[in-house]
């Protein structure tokens, strides 16, 4: 039985979209910049409420990030938007010298990302950008898990100090978390378990989720994490966990080299060595195909995260 039914479904970038909106009635500071995908984006209600506060810059996304970077000067909190690859790969040097560098209060935000883009294919499939943006010094880095958390971890940027990247998607989603409390740099243990601990973020927690169920009816007690911040990693509740547990499987609709993973990986080598076991994209671009189909074929299914916790569970004894 799942422990957690959801409540509704739909995308995340849907709830950036509110997010943003409420955030602008609360504060007038807030801003939008917008690279020619509003809709895309969800951010017409911003648009039509706030027009002298938003600004569509067309495909210029470089441009757009030396605007918002200036933008800070004056006081303003402004918020970008476009695709996820747009907002990094194609403008990493305009984040890296005008915004981390110059530490500028600076809300990257990032939709379409991962292989549940979906038929738009691998070269809109970003799965490096976690990566990315967690080594530029002072960034902070944040992936929800769906609609609620998404509007969640929006509505807390408007009080957050420092350039930030945060990360969602495209496909409807289930709806699990509303009324559960978010906190940037904090992990929020979903279900309790004492055999295994699963670490998600984005999408793919209700994967780990649906997988515990499959455990849960094997007799195996997994313990379920949704660190949503990769950056400032929740250094304490992962090694709570790991320290009752005694392994580790860390699941991210990213490249297994660089993301959630990787900062796992160096808290456990740092401070308590465990056997741990990835699910992520190995290595690979991604292809064109329905989100579900793509995340089965790359091994990123409720499934793969079963059989990786079989393994590490043997590695453990």
């Amino acid at each position: 039985m799942i422990k957690f039914q959801y409540t509704d479904k739909k995308d995340t970038r849907s709830g950036f979209g509110v997010g943003l909106h409420e955030l602008g009635k609360q504060n007038p500071n807030v801003v939008a910049l917008c690279a020619d995908l509003i809709g895309s984006l969800k951010m017409d209600a911003f648009k039509k409420e706030f027009p002298d506060r938003f600004f569509q810059i067309g495909i210029a996304e470089a441009n757009m990030m030396g605007i918002a970077a200036g933008l800070t000067i004056g006081g303003k909190i402004p918020f970008t938007g476009t695709f996820a690859n747009f907002s990094t790969g194609r403008v990493y040097d305009q984040i890296r010298q005008s915004i981390a560098y110059s530490d500028k209060n600076v809300k990257i935000c990032a939709s379409h990302a991962g292989l549940t883009l979906g038929e738009d294919g691998a070269t809109h499939q970003i799965l490096e950008d976690v990566g990315m943006m967690k080594m530029l010094p002072g960034m902070t880095v944040i992936v929800p898990c769906d609609y609620a958390q998404t509007k969640a971890a929006t509505l807390a940027l408007g009080d957050h100090i420092g350039p930030t990247y945060l990360r969602f998607g495209r496909p409807v989603w289930p709806i699990f978390t509303e009324g559960r409390p978010f906190t940037i740099g904090k992990a929020d243990v979903m279900i309790e378990g004492n055999q295994v601990t699963i670490i998600a973020n984005g999408h793919m927690v209700w994967q780990a989720i649906e997988a515990e169920a499959i455990l849960a009816e094997k007799g195996i007690s997994a313990e379920i994490i949704n660190i949503h911040t990769i950056k400032p990693l929740d250094v304490e509740a992962i090694l709570k966990s790991v320290q009752k547990t005694g392994c580790v499987v860390t699941c991210e609709e990213h490249q297994m080299n660089g993301g959630l993973g990787d900062s796992i990986a160096q808290v456990l080598a740092r401070h308590y060595p465990a056997p741990i076991e990835f699910i992520a994209v190995d290595d690979s671009f991604g292809e064109s195909g329905k989100p579900m189909d793509l995340l089965k074929k790359y091994g990123l299914s409720p499934e793969n995260i079963v059989n990786a916790t079989e393994r590490v569970i043997k590695r453990k004894s």
